[in-house]
């Protein structure tokens, strides 16, 4: 039966976009809903609402500079925005690590001024930046410097933070710090994992007190994750490729019989990500970890713990404490969530695949939960305000 986008859509007025963060990070509004009731707090009060001992999922990837911009000597403006690598490796952790040159999928704006022979430059302090394009139809370019620093150092000195387009202002000194949450650490995201951007030192004190734990995952999120559901029929929908990083100790936590929470719909991804990874393996041990968006509802449900203990034994096997992957789940209304009791997560765009998935997560409630929050004034989007959903 087909899932109509234009059911999961409501009226969003732009004065309800935050443009810029609030002073504090945990002094956001936190609207917590479990079985049907809505309550309110501030962010400061998350662990009064948590059960002793569970489990926080945290994705820590960390936002690279990822827009590029380089002027001609005509004076036009080329924009490079940076999507995935392409060399020396797919891999994001290796190719941010490259020394010299490599190559990345990049959006480029004001294409048509970039003749094929032109090379590109941006100099800055003793750095000389060049960018070649190599392939103009899939909007491939290489990136060559002169110094021996890594990718990662040279976006750092010369890159702009990329704001959602849905934030209509420039980068300002303010997002270098605050659009990136307080324990990134993994270079390799072009959009931050929102939800978390709310924690703070305050936040995580009053968690260990409640002897609350904490698990950090990477899922490197990607341009994709703010594209429109454009179809009217939701399952038509091409749902985008992140790449992710799993340990074994995310693992050994998944199979501790504790409440488990993901902060933000990446690490949920991921979290269910990893249930059908195992899954794949108990049907062929040699499957790599690669979730497509149909896998979900293709493949038929297994025991929980049968498919994280396929993943222990892969990794015993052949010695590895991590394991990288890359996952296009699609969450869509009727979804069996197989890890997760609970979510916390910002207000998302209307006719998302964000919002779909909380619909899947809390059924048809998130409308009511939705209403409320533009009822009492909460900022919605990425520096918007929080809430808390416990799984129908």
């Amino acid at each position: 039966m087909p899932i109509k986008i234009s059911d999961y859509t409501y009226q969003l007025p732009d004065d309800r976009i935050a443009l810029h963060p609030l002073a504090e990070r945990d002094q956001s509004k936190l609207l917590v809903y479990r079985q049907g009731k809505i309550s309110h707090a501030a962010f400061s009060q998350l662990a009064d609402y948590l059960p002793n001992e569970a489990i926080l999922f945290f994705n820590n990837t960390k936002v690279i500079p990822a827009r590029l911009f380089f002027k001609k000597q005509s004076g036009a403006v080329i924009e490079v925005f940076l999507l995935n690598p392409v060399s020396p490796s797919p891999i994001v952790a290796l190719a941010m690590g490259a020394k010299e040159r490599c190559r990345w999928h990049c959006t480029i704006g004001n294409l048509k001024r970039w003749n094929d022979d032109l090379d590109l430059k941006f100099s800055k302090d003793n750095l000389l930046l060049t960018a070649r394009l190599v392939d103009r139809k899939n909007g491939v370019v290489e990136f060559s410097w002169n110094l021996l620093i890594s990718f990662s150092e040279v976006v750092q000195k010369v890159g702009a933070i990329p704001l959602p387009p849905y934030i209509k202002r420039k980068a300002q000194a303010e997002d270098t710090d605050r659009y990136q949450t307080v324990y990134s650490k993994a270079d390799g995201a072009v959009a931050a994992p929102t939800a978390g951007l709310h924690f703070t030192e305050k936040v995580f004190q009053s968690l260990r007190e409640k002897d609350i734990h904490t698990e950090y995952l990477t899922l490197h999120v990607s341009a994709g994750t703010f594209q429109p559901v454009k179809v009217e029929n939701a399952q038509l929908h091409t749902m985008h490729s992140e790449q992710v990083i799993v340990t074994r100790h995310n693992i050994e936590q998944l199979l501790l019989q504790k409440v488990k929470i993901a902060v933000g719909t990446t690490s949920l991804r991921t979290l269910e990500s990893i249930y059908w990874y195992g899954r794949k393996l108990l049907s062929d041990p040699s499957s790599e970890f690669v979730i497509d968006q149909n896998d979900a509802y293709r493949l038929s449900p297994v025991d929980k713990l049968d498919a994280l203990s396929a993943i222990l034994k892969k990794m015993d096997r052949e010695k590895m404490d991590q394991i990288l992957g890359e996952t296009s789940i699609y969450i869509l209304p009727g979804y069996d969530f197989k890890m997760i009791d609970a979510l916390i997560t910002n207000f998302h765009q209307p006719g998302s695949t964000l919002i779909l998935l909380v619909a899947a997560f809390i059924g048809e409630n998130w409308k009511s939960a939705y209403a409320e929050a533009l009822a009492r004034d909460y900022r919605f989007l990425s520096y918007g305000d929080s809430s808390l959903l416990f799984k129908e």
